[in-house]
């Protein structure tokens, strides 16, 4: 079976590539630069070179393909991310018509359900419209807010805050990215389905920041505390690390549509949409300073 996988070096993407490389599977690598594969993966799999808003260059690395993982990989700096989501969109729906892809894994989010009103999400869910349009099997992801996120706020919670754009008790599902890496390669390896299929992967628990902040002074040792962030505030503070407006309305509109009065995710939590890893033992594993040799 000839699989290829996107965004291969980012948090979820180089799980599923290890995941299908330990299944016995040979997996194509799309990604602009093949020397950030790691060494120890040299011949188990098929780097591939293509930039993911160029349709030819995509179509070029999915030829022969029997299933696809494909995430919209962030834009560089300045670029219009809603623009940029559109060019991925156009890209992999043109690979997937052309080359007759078997199936495809989207990895979408929480809140595409809505298709407008989300900021960020709005170019995943015209990612999820683009794919539906080919007809051709597509499994879309929804996924929660992804524990990986905290990596970016080290520097904050070592001094004790963790600052956020949804009220401290507005509750999220948190998911780790290994559980979303692996329901992706799960339903990569297994047998194709018909048609559209929309599944969400929803974490252990929905958490509001104030418990996480709890649970993250558990594992670092020191209290933290959420810092609620008001939406002109979120968005000076964006403004200000030199965002440019597109971009803001982008980060801050998905924070603002999700935090919406009356919105839940369509996919409740059930025992499909429930995976395993706690916000404590990702934590432990990710965040947590090494004991001293």
């Amino acid at each position: 079976m000839r699989i290829v996988v996107t965004t291969p070096t980012g948090t979820v993407g180089s799980r599923v590539l290890r995941l299908l490389v330990q299944a016995g599977i040979r997996p194509v690598a799309l990604l602009r630069d093949p020397a950030r594969l790691p060494p120890d993966l040299a011949g188990l799999v098929e780097p591939v070179v293509a930039d993911q808003t160029d349709a030819d260059a995509v179509v070029g690395a999915t030829l022969g393909a029997d299933r696809l993982y494909w995430v919209n990989p962030p834009g560089p700096p300045g670029t219009d991310p809603l623009s940029h989501h559109a060019a991925c969109a156009a890209a992999v729906a043109e690979a997937v018509r052309r080359n007759g892809i078997g199936a495809t894994v989207f990895q979408s989010s929480g809140g595409a359900e809505l298709r407008r009103g989300v900021g960020d999400i709005d170019g995943l869910a015209a990612t999820e419209q683009a794919l539906d349009a080919t007809g051709a099997p597509v499994l879309h992801l929804r996924c929660g807010y992804v524990m990986s996120n905290l990596l970016h706020a080290a520097d904050e919670l070592a001094g004790g805050t963790l600052s956020t754009p949804w009220p401290p008790d507005h509750p999220l599902p948190w998911v780790a990215p290994g559980d979303i890496a692996a329901v992706a390669a799960v339903r990569l390896l297994g047998p194709v389905w018909s048609g559209r299929l929309v599944q969400a992967v929803h974490g252990p628990a929905d958490l509001t920041f104030d418990e996480a902040a709890a649970v993250l002074t558990e594992v670092l040792g020191h209290p933290v505390r959420a810092v609620p962030l008001g939406s002109r505030e979120f968005r000076e503070i964006l403004a200000g690390a030199g965002m440019t407006p597109a971009e803001v309305d982008a980060a801050a509109g998905m924070a603002e549509g999700l935090a919406a009065p009356g919105y839940v995710p369509e996919q409740r939590r059930d025992a499909v949409s429930t995976t395993p890893t706690t916000l404590r033992s990702w934590a432990a594993e990710h965040l947590r300073a090494p004991e001293p040799a």
